[in-house]
């Protein structure tokens, strides 16, 4: 009879494999890199403790350059409609709802790395400010209105008697 330690064949056992991160946590932890590269790569260097509103509205401003949604600007003759018929040299933005969820994604990572609520720099009045006039803006630039979504209400369930007849 061999005699074998259990617990170091457990300790010869592989590592088990890393769970798979849903498309939001990957998403989220992807903005996040993101925006720390970002930071490095400002002059001087921010570090995230310093990391203030006014470096979170720079960032959104940046990352406009990258955006594939036409905004049309108030000169443009396609200002305020939705299809236009023909091109225009008008730039193309981040959109309104891409740049609403990449806040609350790094809204939840910023708390997720020790950042407490209260200094939150994507919870700020000012980056809630600028997505309202970036909302906006887009919804005038393309003549068409945002609108909110209703929640659902609760469904009562119909009864086919009064709950406080009398049952004879």
């Amino acid at each position: 009879m061999d005699n074998v330690d259990n617990s170091s064949a457990a300790a010869n056992q592989p590592p088990p494999p890393p769970r798979q991160l849903s498309r939001y946590e990957s998403q989220k932890r992807r903005d996040w890199n993101t925006f720390g590269q970002y930071l490095k790569n400002q002059r001087p260097p921010v570090p995230l403790p310093h990391c203030n509103s006014g470096h979170v509205l720079e960032f959104l401003r940046y990352l406009d350059q990258f955006g594939k949604t036409k905004v049309h600007l108030h000169s443009c003759v396609f200002f305020g409609q939705p299809d236009p018929p023909a091109p225009c040299t008008c730039p193309l933005r981040q959109a309104w709802g891409s740049l609403d969820a990449l806040i609350g994604r790094l809204r939840a990572a910023f708390e997720e790395h020790g950042g407490s609520p209260e200094t939150n720099p994507f919870g700020n009045g000012a980056i809630r400010l600028f997505l309202r006039e970036v909302k906006d803006s887009q919804s005038k630039a393309r003549g068409i209105a945002f609108k909110k979504k209703k929640k659902k209400k609760k469904r009562s369930l119909n009864y086919p008697y009064k709950m406080n007849s009398k049952i004879e």
